[in-house]
């Protein structure tokens, strides 16, 4: 990647325009929606959303000794933020052909252009990792992605024709894949499971 930093004699300097560019292009996440909606009705967004990711991972990562919390916190504040370029698209209407995959890299890239280079390094580096799943960090933000999207839909005021009953299987690869992940997962599924028979 080119670099962004400049230079200045004696000191290291630092890039605060590209720094400021990249955060005033991150801030469109505020405004880029999600397929969910909160309990007052309002559709989500993705800010909302890994807002709530990074709870969940402040609260839980002391049950998983293996994996290094500060690395977590990054993986899932910066998982979804090429989004900001072309949007959510909900995994009911993800092809599975890689096409979405190859198209938030791309779009990663272009927003963390602005960065110095140490920052875009890193940041690809996360990105990469949670996308591979390839280490625990990985892994558990993996499964908290999946866990904080199936609260949501179990506590928002949902359209009509929402469909409850893909959640019952939206992401079980990554939340069975640890007993405690599992466990969540069972008290959030008994609740799908009866927001689907209301809706039904």
């Amino acid at each position: 990647m080119a670099s962004s930093e400049t230079a200045s004699p004696g000191a290291a300097s630092v890039d605060w325009h590209g720094i400021l560019d990249f955060l005033r292009r991150a801030e469109q996440l505020k405004d880029t929606l999600r397929s969910g909606y909160t309990q007052e009705g309002r559709q989500e967004s993705v800010a909302a959303h890994t807002w709530r990711l990074c709870l969940m991972a402040v609260l839980l990562q002391d049950r998983f000794p293996e994996v290094d919390g500060l690395r977590l916190i990054k993986m899932c504040l910066i998982h979804d933020l090429g989004e900001a370029i072309h949007g959510d698209i909900p995994a009911p209407d993800q092809s599975g052909t890689g096409d979405k995959a190859t198209q938030e890299h791309r779009d990663f890239q272009t927003l963390i252009a602005p960065l110095p280079t140490h920052h875009q390094d890193e940041f690809m580096a996360l990105w990469e990792e949670y996308e591979a799943a390839t280490s625990p960090e990985a892994q558990l933000a993996k499964g908290l992605d999946k866990l904080e999207t199936l609260l949501q839909h179990t506590q928002g005021n949902n359209p009509p024709d929402f469909d409850y009953r893909f959640n019952l299987e939206y992401g079980r690869a990554y939340t069975d894949a640890h007993p405690l992940l599992a466990e969540i997962r069972d008290a959030i599924d008994a609740e799908t499971k009866r927001r689907a028979e209301e809706s039904e």
